[in-house]
C-alpha cells in the first residue's frame, strides 16, 4: 500500500459517523471524490487564537463567530465589468466556494460560462473586500492614477473601467500607471488589462519603494509628475485571506508580519512623495495585524509632519460594515513574548523589532491622527475576507519635499537644491535603519531622474527604447523598444484614404515595438501616456502599454491597405473611421458568429447591397438596436470583418463570439466534449475561399486556447 493511499485510509478511519471525505459544508461528494484523495488541512494555529485575542480587534462576544467564519470556505463573488460604480447590481455574491464551483458537476456549465466570460473580458473573478480600495479613490476620468503594486490586476481593472465612466470618449484624460516588481507578474497583469482594451494602461516593472518619480511635457516644459490618486495595496501577510489560502494556518506567525513591516512603510512613503497635493492615496493590505495597518498609518502620519492626514470614509459606502481601526496594540515575536513598548525590547531583538512597529507614546498625537477613521473588514460580518483600508489625502508637500527639484537645471544646482531627508528622532526614539535607507533610495532616484533629463534630448525622436544596457541586468526579460510613427510617414495615407479617417484620428499617438523591417502591428495609446512615455524611457521599465487597433495583412500590397482592423482596439477606432462600415441586422451577426465565411446570399438584402460594390478588405460590420422592438437586442455591437470575393467573415475571439451569442440568447457551450452551436473552430476543416488568403487572423485572434485560464484561481494574497 502506497503512503497516500495509507494517508487516505487513516483519515477516513478517523471521520465521524456519517461524515464525508471532503465534502464542504456538509455537501455529499460523488463517489470519485472532489479532492483527489489529499488530507484535509486541520484549521487551527493557537499561537495565531492566542495573537488576536490579546489584541482585541474582535468585538467581545464575536470570538467563536469569527473563529467559526475563518473555518469556512471564501465564497465565490463575480464583478461584471462595467464603467459604473458598485453595488449598483454589478458585483454579485454566491454561497458557493471556488472548490465547488470547479468540481461540481451540476455546476459545470455555470463554470465554463465563467471561465468563457472572465477570458473575454466580461466579468472579473475578485473577492468582494478586494473591490473596495478603488472605489474610495473616488476616480475621474482625468485623473492620473499609479497602481503601486499592482499584480495580478483586479483593482487595475476597475481603475481602468471608471477611466472608461464616458463610453463615448474613446481617450480619457487620465491614465493608469501599473507597477509590480515581480517580472513575471507583470505579464499576469498585462493579460488582465489587455481584456479591457483600454488605451490608457501602461505596465511598468520596478521595486514600488524605490519607483522612479517621472517627468512630462507641460508647454514645451519639463516638470515632475504628480499623481492625482494612488492605490497602494502592499505586499502582506496575508493571514485575512486564510478562508481560501489556507496553508496560511499552519504556516502563520508574528514573524510574516515583523519581516514585512518596513518594506510596507516604504512603499507608502514613497507613494505619498508622488502624490500631487489634494490627491488622495488608499493604503489597504489583506492582513489583520496591526503592525502591517495602523503601525505603518501611524508612522507615515507621525513624520509627514501634517502633509497627509486620515479621511474620514465612514458614509462613502453604505451597507459595509466594518469596525475602527485600532489606536492600542502589543508586539509579540514568535516564540510569544510580548512588547508593549520599544524600551521593552532587548538589544539583540533590535534587527527584528523597530520602533517604527509600536503607537505613539503621546496621547494627543496619537489621538490627532485619528486612526480609528481606518477601515477592518472582519470575515464573519459579512461573509468575505479580512481586509484593512485607510484612506490618506495630502494637504502639502512632504517635509524633505518642501521644494521640488526643477527638472531643467544641471546636475550642479540639483545637488545644491536637494533637501535631506529628516533623520532627527521623535519622542527620543533612535531613527529606523529602514526609514533611513528608504529616504536615501528616494534622494537618489529623484536625482538621477533630473540629471538624465538632459541626456534624453539626444536620443532618436519618438523612440522609447528599454533601459541602457548596462541596467537591463536588473531587470527581467528585454523589451522591444515603443516606437512612435511620424506623422509625415507614408504609411499613413492608404490607411487615411482607404478608412477614412477623421481629420481628428491621433495619428502621433500610433506606434509600433519594432526598429527595423516591416511594421506588423500598429497600437494606439493616449496623449498622455505618449507624454510619458517619450519623456522618461530611459528611466522606467515598461513591460506594456498600448492597444493593437492594426495588423498587417498576410497578402499585404494585394488590397488598397495593407492593415486590417484589430477587433481588441475597435471601439477605441471605429468614431474616427467614416467609410467601409456595413450596418447589419440582428440575424446577420449571428450569421457571422456561427459559420466561417458566409456568402453574401446568407445575409440579408440590405447588407448585400452595402457589400456588393465595396473593394476587398478590411470593414467594420455595425448592429444598431432597434429601438421600436424592446425584445431585440438593445446595445450595439461593433465587429472587425473582411469583405472577400463572395463571403463576409469576422475576426473575433472564440469567448468573444460566445459572449455575443449569449447575449442574443443562443446556449453556446454544452458539455467539454461538445458544443451546441457550429463556431469557427468547428468548421475549420470547411474549404478555405479561394479570395481570403490576404485576411488569415493572428494566433491571438483566431482563437483562444481550450485551457482558459480558471477565474477560480485564489489571487495571491498582497
Amino acid at each position: 500500500m502506497g503512503r497516500r493511499a495509507r494517508g487516505r485510509r487513516l483519515q477516513q478511519q478517523a471521520q465521524p459517523e456519517g461524515a464525508e471525505d471532503g465534502a464542504e459544508d456538509g455537501g455529499k461528494r460523488g463517489p470519485t471524490g472532489w479532492e483527489g484523495g489529499y488530507p484535509e488541512i486541520v484549521k487551527e494555529n493557537k499561537l495565531f487564537e492566542q495573537y488576536y485575542q490579546e489584541l482585541k480587534i474582535v468585538p467581545d462576544g464575536e470570538w467563536d463567530q469569527f473563529m467559526d467564519a475563518l473555518r469556512e470556505p471564501l465564497p465565490a463573488t463575480l464583478r461584471i465589468t462595467g464603467y459604473k460604480r458598485y453595488p449598483e447590481e454589478l458585483a454579485w455574491h454566491t454561497n458557493l466556494s471556488r472548490k465547488i464551483l470547479r468540481k461540481s458537476p451540476q455546476l459545470e456549465k455555470f463554470h465554463q460560462f465563467l471561465v468563457s466570460e472572465t477570458e473575454s473580458g466580461y466579468i472579473s473573478r475578485q473577492e468582494a473586500v478586494s473591490m473596495i480600495p478603488p472605489l474610495l479613490l473616488h476616480v475621474q476620468p482625468h485623473h492620473k492614477i499609479l497602481d503601486m503594486c499592482a499584480a495580478p490586476g483586479s483593482k487595475t481593472t476597475q481603475l481602468i473601467e471608471m477611466l472608461h465612466a464616458d463610453m463615448n470618449v474613446p481617450f480619457p484624460e487620465g491614465f493608469v500607471i501599473a507597477n509590480d516588481v515581480d517580472n513575471k507578474r507583470c505579464y499576469l497583469l498585462v493579460h488582465q488589462a489587455k481584456r479591457l482594451s483600454s488605451p490608457c494602461i501602461m505596465v511598468v516593472n520596478h521595486d514600488a519603494s524605490s519607483i522612479p518619480r517621472l517627468t512630462i511635457d507641460v508647454d514645451g516644459k519639463k516638470e515632475v509628475l504628480f499623481y492625482d490618486r494612488i492605490l497602494c495595496d502592499v505586499p502582506c501577510s496575508g493571514d485575512g485571506t486564510i478562508r481560501k489560502n489556507t496553508d496560511v494556518w499552519k504556516k502563520w506567525s508574528t514573524m510574516n508580519s515583523l519581516q514585512l513591516h518596513g518594506l510596507q512603510l516604504r512603499i507608502a512613503t514613497r507613494g505619498a512623495e508622488q502624490l500631487t497635493e489634494g490627491g488622495r492615496m488608499v493604503y489597504s493590505t489583506c492582513s489583520l495585524n496591526p503592525i502591517e495597518d495602523e503601525a505603518v498609518i501611524a508612522s507615515l502620519l507621525e513624520k509627514s509632519e501634517g502633509a497627509l492626514e486620515l479621511a474620514d470614509v465612514s458614509t462613502e459606502l453604505p451597507g459595509l460594515k466594518w469596525m475602527p481601526g485600532v489606536s492600542q496594540w502589543k508586539v509579540m515575536t514568535r516564540d510569544g513574548q510580548w512588547f508593549a513598548d520599544w524600551d521593552e525590547v532587548p538589544q539583540g531583538r533590535h534587527t527584528q523589532i523597530r520602533p517604527t512597529m509600536f503607537p505613539l507614546k503621546d496621547q494627543e498625537k496619537l489621538q490627532a491622527m485619528h486612526l480609528e477613521r481606518c477601515l477592518r473588514i472582519l470575515p464573519h460580518h459579512q461573509n468575505t475576507g479580512g481586509f484593512f483600508v485607510a484612506v490618506l489625502i495630502k494637504k502639502s508637500s512632504m517635509p524633505w519635499n518642501k521644494r521640488h527639484p526643477k527638472v531643467q537645471s544641471k546636475s550642479s544646482e540639483i545637488r545644491g537644491t536637494t533637501q535631506p531627508s529628516p533623520m532627527t528622532t521623535t519622542e527620543g526614539k533612535p531613527c529606523d535603519p529602514s526609514e533611513m535607507e528608504s529616504q536615501m533610495v528616494t534622494e537618489t532616484v529623484d536625482t538621477e531622474i533630473m540629471c538624465t533629463s538632459e541626456n534624453m534630448e539626444h536620443k532618436k525622436d519618438g523612440v522609447c527604447g528599454p533601459p541602457p544596457s548596462k541596467k537591463m541586468k536588473l531587470f527581467g526579460f528585454k523589451e522591444d523598444p515603443f516606437v512612435f510613427i511620424p506623422e509625415d510617414d507614408p504609411l499613413f495615407p492608404p490607411l487615411e484614404k482607404f478608412y477614412a479617417l477623421d481629420p481628428s484620428f491621433p495619428k502621433m499617438n500610433l506606434l509600433t515595438r519594432s526598429t527595423e523591417g516591416k511594421r506588423r502591428q500598429l497600437y494606439m495609446v493616449s496623449r498622455q501616456l505618449r507624454n510619458v512615455l517619450l519623456n522618461n524611457s530611459e528611466r522606467m521599465k515598461v513591460i506594456n502599454t498600448g492597444i493593437k487597433v492594426w495588423c498587417r495583412n498576410n497578402g499585404g500590397e494585394e488590397f488598397d491597405c495593407a492593415f486590417r482592423l484589430a477587433q481588441e482596439g475597435i471601439y477605441t477606432l471605429y468614431p474616427f473611421i467614416k467609410s467601409r462600415i456595413i450596418t447589419v441586422s440582428l440575424e446577420d451577426v449571428k450569421v457571422l458568429l456561427t459559420q466561417e465565411n458566409p456568402f453574401f446570399r446568407k445575409f440579408s438584402s440590405e447588407t448585400f447591397s452595402q457589400v456588393k460594390d465595396l473593394a476587398k478588405g478590411s470593414i467594420v460590420l455595425k448592429y444598431e438596436p432597434d429601438t421600436t422592438n424592446p425584445d431585440a437586442l438593445q446595445c450595439p455591437i461593433v465587429l472587425c470583418g473582411w469583405r472577400g470575393k463572395a463571403s463576409i467573415r469576422t475576426f473575433v475571439p472564440k469567448n468573444e463570439r460566445f459572449h455575443y451569442l449569449r447575449m442574443m440568447g443562443l446556449e453556446v457551450l454544452g458539455e467539454k466534449k461538445k458544443e451546441v452551436l457550429a463556431t469557427k473552430e468547428s468548421m475549420a476543416s470547411s474549404e478555405q475561399p479561394e479570395d481570403e488568403e490576404g485576411a488569415q487572423p493572428t494566433a491571438e485572434e483566431a482563437s483562444v486556447p481550450e485551457a482558459a485560464c480558471d477565474p477560480a484561481v485564489a489571487e495571491p494574497p498582497r
